[in-house]
């Protein structure tokens, strides 16, 4: 596994030959896709860009949203005193997109897993051409319910009053299965504790606000291969399904005894997966 930074954007890399983007979830980095990297099948080449850095390496004519960068800024964002431009899905995407082309990739296998997914259908949005194919694991096409929105309001305050610590007290058991062991459980705990608070509010409001990717499904007739943990508390089976039946040249694939992070919490099951479709894709 390589390790490298273009123009203040970080990304991990492993493997050679035909590219595959993995885009990370929430409340984490690209660390979390290390178990693939470390896993790439001959003649690929996975590339785990991060996210936390991507929006703030905009074109000069996009300029960056103001991260915060402190709990007397958050505090005052969330209590209404602030009137900056909060992230966005497309900030996110454009950002990945400009990271293509510094690497000079034109089109790639691109997918990620939750907040990842989001991002993957803003980039197909903006730039369908791209895809050569799609990754859609543990995540969902629909915009956040009222009650969606509010929850995330009020981690954001949580965060504010906090940190990342606290984010992880409450997101762990949301991310993983009753099953996972102390040392994984401690590893994503780690993971998560390592991000930037105002990257981890950033993503939150990025979230609150993104658009419903639902009526976009049947258009996106690329090879896609739909991901869900068998125990995924987030992102459940069943939703897995409606989306993957949306999508007309789509296969969906469970993995067994894993919750939300399944690619984390069943390595092999989740490369095997990811094997299976780069080796023969619909």
């Amino acid at each position: 596994m390589r390790e490298h930074v273009v123009d203040g954007m970080r990304y991990l890399e492993g493997g050679a030959g035909w590219p595959v983007v993995l885009i990370h979830a929430f409340p984490l980095s690209a660390d979390m896709w290390r178990p693939q990297l470390a896993r790439v099948p001959d003649g690929w080449r996975f590339i785990a860009p991060e996210l936390n850095g991507l929006a703030q390496n905009l074109p000069p004519d996009q300029p960056p949203p103001r991260l915060w960068r402190s709990a007397e800024a958050l505090r005052a964002k969330t209590e209404g005193g602030s009137h900056e431009k909060p992230l966005t899905m497309e900030d996110y995407a454009r950002g990945l997109a400009r990271l293509l082309d510094r690497l000079e990739i034109d089109d790639a296998i691109i997918g990620g897993l939750s907040m990842g997914g989001y991002v993957t259908f803003e980039l197909y949005r903006l730039a369908p051409e791209r895809f050569a194919g799609m990754i859609l694991a543990d995540t969902r096409p629909g915009a956040d319910s009222p009650d969606g929105r509010a929850a995330r309001a009020k981690m954001r305050e949580l965060l504010a009053a906090s940190g990342p610590s606290a984010i992880a007290d409450q997101m762990l058991p949301k991310l993983l299965s009753p099953a996972a062991g102390a040392d994984l459980v401690a590893r994503v705990r780690r993971m998560i504790e390592n991000v930037p608070p105002h990257a981890i509010d950033g993503a939150l409001a990025a979230m609150m606000e993104r658009p419903d990717s639902t009526p976009d499904l049947p258009r996106m007739s690329c090879p896609t291969i739909v991901i869900v943990g068998e125990h995924d508390q987030v992102t459940p089976l069943a939703e897995a399904e409606r989306m993957q039946a949306m999508m007309p040249r789509s296969r969906l694939t469970v993995i067994p005894g894993a919750g939300h992070l399944a690619n984390v919490e069943r390595p092999d099951e989740f490369a095997h997966a990811l094997h299976d479709f780069l080796v023969a894709p619909m």
